[in-house]
C-alpha cells in the first residue's frame, strides 16, 4: 500500500508541477500554431513559405536554447543544496552565453536565401522564407533570454507564471498576427513580413512581462545587479552542460527540417501538409516537452539530495504519463483526421483535397512515432536533470543524423515512397533514440548508478 501511494504521490507532484509547463508549451506552441493557420488562409504559397521559414529558424533557435536548458538542472541542483548564489550566476551565464550565440547566428538569418536555394528549395519559396527570416532574426536575443528567464523559474517550481507569461504572448501574437498579415485594424497588408513583425512584437513583450516579474517578485536573487560582470567559471559550467544539449536538440529538430526539405522536393502541396500535420504533431508533442521539463526539475532536485530511490520512482512515473498521454494523441490522429487538418486551410482552396489526401496517410504515420518520439523527450529530461549531457548527444546525432535523415531520404526517394517514406524515416530515427536514451538513463542511474561531481 505505500508503494502505491508513493507512486501516486509522485504521480500528483508531477501533474501540479507539470501542467502549468505543458500549458505553457502549449501556448507558446499556439504562436507557431496562429503563423501556420492564418498564413493558410492567406494562400498555400504563404503556407509553404512558413513550413520552410519555421524549420530553419527552429534549428538555430534550439540550438540556442541549450543554454537556456542547462539553466534549468544548474537551479534545481543549487536550490537543492540552499546555494542562492549558484542560482544567480547560473542564470547570469545563461543570458550572456545566449546574447553571444544570438549575435553569431544573426547574418545566418539574412542571408538564408542563398542557404536556401543550394538545400534544393523552389526559388519562389526560398525568397518568401528569407523575407520572413529577415525580420524574425531580429527576435533571436528576447526568445532565447525568455527561455532562460523561464528555465529560472521553473526549476523554483513557479510554472503557473510561464504559463501567464507565455498566454500573454500567444494572444499578442494572434492579434499581431491578425492586424498586420491581412492588413485588418487600419494597418498594412503585409503577408508574410507581417508575421515575421508580430513574432518579434511578441518575444518582445514577453521578455518585458518576464522581466518585470522576476524583478518585482525575486527581489533577493538579484539578477540583474551588476549583469555586466562575467562569470568565466561558471560560464564554463553552463557552456559544457548547455553545448551538448543544443547539439542533442538541434539534431532532433534538424531531422524534421530535413525532412521538410524533403518535402519541399516533392512539391508545394506536399511540403503544405507537411506543414500542417507536423504542426499538428508538435502540438501533441509539447505534453510530453513539458513532461520532460518535470523530469528534469525532479532529477535535478533528487540528485542534489542524493535520493537515488526518489529519482528511480519519479522516473518511472513520468515514463507512464508520457505513454498514457501518446496513446491518447495517436487515436485522435488515426480516427479524426480531417477534421483537423482542414483547420489549416480555407474551405475554398482549390488544392485543398490533395492537401487533405496527403496529410491524412502523414497523420496516420505520425501516431506511430508519438510513442517514441514521448519516450526521448522523457529521456532527455531525466538525463539532463542528473547533469549527464554528453553522451546522450552522441547517442542523438547517431539516431538522427547517421539513422533518420539516411532512412528518410532512401524510403522516400530511393525506393520512391514519396511522404509516406520520408515519414518512415522520421519513426526509424526517433525510435532508435527513445529506447536507446532511455537505457542509458535507467543503466547509469538506477541499475548501476553513477556519481556526479557537484
Amino acid at each position: 500500500m505505500s508503494s502505491l501511494m508513493t507512486h501516486t504521490g509522485h504521480a500528483r507532484a508531477i501533474l501540479v508541477l507539470g501542467l502549468p509547463l505543458i500549458g505553457g508549451h502549449l501556448a507558446q506552441f499556439a504562436i507557431g500554431l496562429t503563423d501556420t493557420v492564418m498564413l493558410g488562409w492567406y494562400g498555400v504559397d504563404a503556407l509553404a513559405g512558413i513550413t520552410l521559414a519555421h524549420s530553419y529558424f527552429f534549428v538555430f533557435f534550439m540550438l540556442g536554447s541549450g543554454f537556456a536548458m542547462a539553466v534549468m538542472p544548474l537551479v534545481a541542483h543549487g536550490l537543492a543544496l540552499g546555494d542562492d548564489r549558484a542560482v544567480r550566476r547560473s542564470t547570469r551565464m545563461g543570458l550572456w552565453l545566449s546574447v553571444l550565440y544570438a549575435l553569431i547566428i544573426m547574418p545566418l538569418m539574412w542571408w538564408s536565401a542563398p542557404i536556401l536555394g543550394l538545400l534544393g528549395q523552389v526559388e519562389s519559396v526560398a525568397d518568401d522564407a528569407a523575407r520572413y527570416l529577415r525580420v524574425a532574426g531580429l527576435g533571436l536575443i528576447p526568445a532565447l533570454l525568455v527561455m532562460v528567464l523561464k528555465s529560472y523559474l521553473a526549476a523554483q517550481e513557479r510554472t503557473q507564471v510561464v504559463l501567464w507569461i507565455t498566454v500573454l504572448a500567444a494572444i499578442t501574437n494572434a492579434l499581431a498576427n491578425y492586424a498586420l498579415i491581412f492588413g485588418n485594424w487600419g494597418a498594412p497588408e503585409l503577408g508574410l513580413q507581417g508575421a515575421a513583425i508580430a513574432s518579434v512584437c511578441t518575444q518582445t513583450v514577453a521578455l518585458v512581462a518576464v522581466v518585470i516579474y522576476v524583478l518585482r517578485v525575486l527581489p533577493e536573487h538579484d539578477l540583474f545587479r551588476r549583469l555586466w560582470r562575467p562569470e568565466p567559471e561558471m560560464m564554463a559550467r553552463v557552456f559544457r552542460l548547455g553545448v551538448p544539449i543544443g547539439l542533442t536538440t538541434v539534431a532532433e529538430i534538424s531531422l524534421f527540417a530535413m525532412s521538410a526539405i524533403m518535402m519541399g522536393w516533392l512539391g508545394t502541396v506536399p511540403l503544405a501538409a507537411h506543414g500542417i500535420v507536423i504542426t499538428i504533431a508538435s502540438g501533441t508533442f509539447m505534453i510530453h516537452m513539458g513532461l520532460g521539463n518535470v523530469a528534469t526539475i525532479r532529477a535535478g532536485n533528487a540528485l542534489g539530495r542524493g535520493d537515488r530511490a526518489h529519482l528511480a520512482r519519479g522516473a518511472a512515473m513520468v515514463s507512464l504519463l508520457s505513454l498514457a498521454f501518446a496513446a491518447l494523441t495517436s487515436v485522435a490522429f488515426i480516427t479524426v483526421p480531417e477534421p483537423l487538418i482542414s483547420v489549416f486551410m480555407d474551405g475554398d482552396d482549390p488544392q485543398r483535397g490533395a492537401i487533405l489526401a496527403i496529410g491524412t496517410t502523414l497523420l496516420a504515420l505520425a501516431a506511430l512515432f508519438q510513442l517514441v518520439d514521448g519516450a526521448q523527450a522523457v529521456a532527455l529530461g531525466l538525463l539532463r536533470g542528473v547533469q549527464d549531457t554528453t553522451v546522450p548527444m552522441f547517442v542523438a546525432v547517431v539516431a538522427y543524423w547517421a539513422i533518420g535523415i539516411p532512412a528518410c531520404y532512401v524510403l522516400g526517394f530511393v525506393l520512391g515512397w514519396g511522404g509516406v517514406g520520408v515519414w518512415l524515416g522520421l519513426v526509424a530515427g526517433l525510435a532508435c533514440a527513445g529506447v536507446f536514451l532511455m537505457l542509458r538513463f535507467w543503466r547509469r542511474n538506477v541499475v548501476r548508478p553513477v556519481a556526479v561531481a557537484a
